[in-house]
């Protein structure tokens, strides 16, 4: 039985160069093969396509027809060849990510120092920005967003491991000013606020089994910059609630000291977000598959 794609590329050939023999010629077959290969389509097909004359061939209405859609059928045939080899190359090229500023900085910068290893020719280029950002608006290949995500979103979510944080202070601010033992006690100190795009987060929230208790808090240093509220809570300067991975250290060395013991901070959630398209190209492939492994749930 005769490939049904190739009788087709023969067909269009046949139309193109005018002639059976023409198109044996161009594509180094028999003359004989070429009409086997017409005949099979036509066979198929229950009707001509061809008008043949002695020295040309013409098509028949069905045979115009049967053309058109035969060079979208092998153009698609091609296009889900090259998609599938795209899969299978060496992941290669450049891949534009954008991260939270401290997971960034904290967290996912060795993460990159070692998946650079494995695929030494990707080039990651790496956005630390708190803003929102949208994967396929903004220009990034992936994006890694810490916080609810909007219901109608049109990309690919994948969880990742929780964004865990923790309350602390430098023993100086707390000899001074006390230890604060449950969440309403903060609004008599000193606290230090980070301030997203919808302006100063001045509300925090704490857990204690099926209890969520909320406080307004107030401080004189307010910034967009985490790492300047954590430069700030190790001067002394106030209580900070954050980024448990970026301020463990500092714990463990009692430059920072973990407070309200009782209450916990309410885990965020975090996702990678990414355009997959009708495949992945295999840059971002193993991008995801390697940072789904280091950060599950």
């Amino acid at each position: 039985m005769l490939d049904r794609l190739t009788s087709m590329k023969i067909f269009i050939k046949v139309v193109e160069l005018g002639s059976f023999a023409a198109a044996s010629q161009h594509l180094t077959l028999s003359p004989q093969m070429v009409a086997k290969h017409i005949e099979a389509l036509e066979h198929h097909l229950g009707a001509r396509l061809l008008h043949r004359t002695t020295r040309r061939q013409s098509l028949t209405e069905t045979g115009r027809l049967y053309c058109e859609q035969c060079r979208l059928v092998l153009q698609a045939a091609e296009r889900a060849d090259s998609l599938a080899a795209n899969t299978l190359g060496t992941p290669r090229g450049t891949l534009s990510v954008s991260v939270p500023v401290t997971f960034g900085r904290t967290v996912l910068l060795p993460f990159v120092h070692n998946f650079q290893k494995r695929y030494p020719e990707i080039q990651v280029h790496l956005s630390l920005t708190d803003q929102l950002i949208h994967p396929t608006m903004d220009g990034h290949e992936a994006v890694i967003r810490i916080g609810e995500l909007e219901t109608d979103l049109t990309v690919v979510s994948r969880p990742l491991t929780a964004y865990r944080r923790v309350i602390c202070a430098a023993q100086t601010y707390l000899e001074k000013h006390g230890f604060p033992e449950q969440p309403e006690d903060l609004m008599r100190h000193e606290c230090l606020v980070y301030e997203n795009s919808g302006g100063p987060v001045t509300t925090w929230h704490f857990s204690q089994g099926s209890v969520t208790r909320p406080v307004t808090v107030s401080g004189r240093i307010i910034s967009n910059d985490s790492s300047v509220l954590h430069s700030a809570a190790l001067a002394g300067d106030g209580i900070l609630v954050g980024y448990k991975q970026a301020l463990l250290p500092d714990i463990k060395n009692k430059r920072l000291v973990r407070l309200m013991p009782r209450w916990t901070v309410p885990d965020r959630p975090m996702h990678l977000l990414y355009n997959a398209g009708p495949v992945m190209t295999p840059k971002l492939r193993v991008f995801v598959t390697e940072l789904q492994e280091a950060f599950q749930p």
